[in-house]
C-alpha cells in the first residue's frame, strides 16, 4: 500500500561537528546535500590563536634557525647585512651621485632598515602557506600561525639590525630625542601593517601562484615611490593635474603608509624631534584597518587551503 504522504528529516549541526543540512522526502531519492561549516566569530579565532602561541613561537625559532643554517656567522649576518648596505648606498649617493644630506649613513639606515623589514615580512609570508603545504594538509592548527610566525621572525631580525643603527648614532654623537619612547609604538604600527598585507598575500598565493612574482615588481616600484634613499623635500610641493593643484608631499603620506612610517622613524632617530602626530595617527588607523581586513580575508578562504594545496 502506497501513501502520498512524505516525511521530512532535518539534520542540524551537533556540538560544532559538520553535519549535512537539508530536507529529505520519504518518496524521493536523497539528494546530495552540501556540508555547512559553522560560523565562528573573529574573537573565537583570536582566542584559539592564543592557545597555539607555543606553536607560533616554535615556528619563529624554526624560521630563524633555517635562515642561517650552515652559515659560518649565523645571526651576525643580521648586523653585517645593514652595515654592508649602508656602505654601498653611501658610496653611491655621496661619491657617485653626491647629495647635500648631512650624516647620510644615519639618514639612510633610518629609512632602509624599516623598508627591509617591510619587504622581508611581505615576501617571506606570501609563500608561508604554500611552503608549508605538507604541514597544512596533515595537521590541524590555525593556518594564520604560519604568516604570523614569518612576520615575527622578520621582526626579530629588524630589532637586531636596529642595534647597528644605535651603534652608528652613538659613534656619530647624535642627539637622542626625548620622544624616543615612541619608537616601540611605531614598530608596533608597522608590524600591524605588515601582518595585514601578509594575511592577504599568503591567502592569494594559495590560489594564484603568480602572486609572489607580481609582488617582486610591485615592491620594486614601491621602493622608488617611497622616500627611503631620498628626502621627501625632493618631491614638488604642488603639482597641477587636470586643472587641480595637488599637494604631492601630503598625498604621498596619505596614500603610502610606508612613507609616513619611515618619516616617523627619521623624526625620532635622525632629526631628534616628535613625529607629526596627525599623519602618524592616520597611519596607525590605516594599519589597524588593513590588519583586521586582511585577517578577515584570510579566515574567509583558509578553509579551502587543503584542497588547493
Amino acid at each position: 500500500m502506497k501513501t502520498n504522504a512524505s516525511s521530512s528529516i532535518t539534520l542540524e549541526p551537533d556540538n560544532g561537528e559538520l553535519e549535512p543540512v537539508g530536507v529529505i522526502a520519504a518518496d524521493e531519492e536523497p539528494a546530495e546535500v552540501p556540508w555547512i561549516k559553522p560560523r565562528v566569530s573573529m574573537m573565537a579565532h583570536i582566542r584559539e590563536l592564543w592557545q597555539y602561541r607555543e606553536l607560533t613561537w616554535s615556528l619563529v625559532v624554526r624560521d630563524l634557525k633555517g635562515r642561517y643554517k650552515s652559515s659560518v656567522l649565523g645571526f651576525v649576518w643580521s648586523l653585517l647585512n645593514p652595515l654592508g648596505m649602508m656602505v654601498v648606498f653611501t658610496i653611491v649617493f655621496t661619491i657617485m651621485l653626491p647629495n647635500q644630506i648631512e650624516r647620510f649613513p644615519i639618514f639612510l639606515l633610518c629609512g632602509l632598515l624599516p623598508w627591509n623589514y617591510f619587504t622581508g615580512g611581505v615576501m617571506m609570508s606570501t609563500n608561508s602557506i604554500v611552503g608549508n603545504a605538507g604541514l597544512v594538509k596533515k595537521v590541524y592548527f590555525p593556518r594564520e600561525v604560519l604568516p604570523i610566525a614569518t612576520v615575527l621572525s622578520t621582526l626579530i631580525n629588524f630589532l637586531l639590525s636596529l642595534l647597528v643603527l644605535f651603534a652608528v648614532l652613538v659613534v656619530a654623537r647624535a642627539h637622542f630625542s626625548p620622544w624616543l619612547w615612541l619608537l616601540p609604538v611605531v614598530i608596533f604600527v608597522q608590524t600591524c601593517f605588515v601582518l595585514g598585507i601578509a594575511f592577504v598575500l599568503s591567502a592569494l598565493n594559495v590560489f594564484y601562484r603568480d602572486t609572489i612574482m607580481i609582488m617582486d615588481v610591485v615592491l620594486l616600484a614601491w621602493f622608488f615611490l617611497t622616500p627611503v634613499v631620498y628626502p621627501i623635500d625632493v618631491l614638488p610641493s604642488s603639482y597641477q593635474l587636470l586643472g587641480v593643484t595637488l599637494d604631492v608631499r601630503r598625498w604621498m603620506y596619505i596614500l603610502n603608509p610606508m612613507a609616513s612610517l619611515i618619516a616617523a622613524y627619521r623624526d625620532l632617530l635622525y632629526w631628534g624631534y616628535r613625529t607629526n602626530l596627525d599623519f602618524f595617527l592616520r597611519t596607525a588607523l590605516t594599519s589597524l584597518v588593513i590588519l583586521f581586513g586582511g585577517y578577515w580575508f584570510f579566515l574567509r578562504y583558509s578553509g579551502r587551503f587543503g584542497e588547493e594545496l
